[in-house]
C-alpha cells in the first residue's frame, strides 16, 4: 500500500506520533512518503527529549522512507531559520508534488 502522511504542525508530540507510525508502516513493506507542509517544515527544531522527533525522522529515513519539505514554506522561514533546508536534509517540492503524492497513493494521513 501507498501512504501518505502530511505533516502541517510544528508540535513535537504530534510529528513525533505521525513519524512513528510511518516507520510502522514501512515496516510492514508500504511505502510511505511524508510531506513537510507550513509549520510542519520546523519539525528538525522541534525534537525534545520526551518526543525525540530527529530519532524518528533518521529511523524513517533508514526504513526507506521518502521525506519531502515544502519549498515556498522553507523559503518563507529564511529570515528566521537560515539553515532550515540544510537541517531538514530532504527533497524540496510544491504544490504540485503534493497533489501528485497523495492523487497517488492508496491512503492519505495528515497531522
Amino acid at each position: 500500500m501507498n501512504y501518505a502522511v502530511v505533516i502541517s504542525t510544528n508540535e513535537p508530540e504530534s510529528i513525533w506520533n505521525a513519524f512513528r507510525y510511518a516507520v510502522s508502516a514501512l515496516i510492514y513493506d508500504n511505502e510511505v512518503t511524508v510531506f513537510l507542509l507550513g509549520q510542519g517544515v520546523e519539525a528538525r527544531n522541534v525534537s525534545t527529549l520526551k518526543y525525540d522527533v530527529n530519532e524518528q525522522m533518521d529511523l524513517f529515513r533508514e526504513n526507506g522512507g521518502k521525506l519531502i519539505g515544502c519549498g515556498v514554506c522553507c523559503e518563507n522561514r529564511k529570515q528566521t531559520m537560515p539553515l532550515l533546508e540544510e537541517q531538514l536534509q530532504c527533497e524540496l517540492g510544491s504544490m504540485q508534488t503534493l497533489y501528485v503524492i497523495t492523487a497517488e497513493a492508496d491512503k492519505i494521513l495528515t497531522f
